[in-house]
């Protein structure tokens, strides 16, 4: 089906669309959180790179990377449209991740990068619980 828009309006609708986080993969941490009685985190907290969630106190930022914004190769999910587009999206999405990483490093902060499709491993929740409670105690 051909687009309604130029190419010019297409990318200016699309610049107007932003994020507004991706809840359900926040609601599956926020409820292995609560499961595992891990308190301290803050959603939405004032800090470089916006992390999904921060626990102050312990300067840990965890941010839950969607697989297919953040290049990860876990499923077919390569666009076929626009491909070039895309390769530079999620090449400058990667890069930005690490710069993110290493400006929160460098002021001391702990961060923890949790791949989307990887939040119901067993594997992951033993690692995560640990990593926390850890740093909590």
């Amino acid at each position: 089906m051909a687009d309604v828009f130029t190419k010019e309006q297409r990318s200016l609708v699309m610049r107007q669309v932003k994020s507004s986080r991706n809840k359900s993969t926040e609601l599956k941490l926020i409820q292995f959180f609560k499961t595992n009685h891990i308190k301290g985190w803050r959603r939405n907290f004032k800090l470089f790179g916006k992390p999904d969630f921060v626990f102050p106190i312990t300067k840990n930022v965890i941010f839950v990377d969607g697989c297919f914004w953040h290049g990860h190769n876990c499923r077919n999910t390569k666009p076929k449209d626009n491909k070039k587009y895309w390769t530079q999206k999620i090449k400058r999405n990667k890069q930005r991740d690490i710069e993110v990483a290493k400006h929160l490093k460098l002021n001391r902060w702990t961060v923890t990068r949790l791949w989307e499709c990887r939040l119901n491993t067993k594997e992951l929740t033993k690692r995560l619980r640990e990593k926390l409670y850890m740093e909590q105690s």
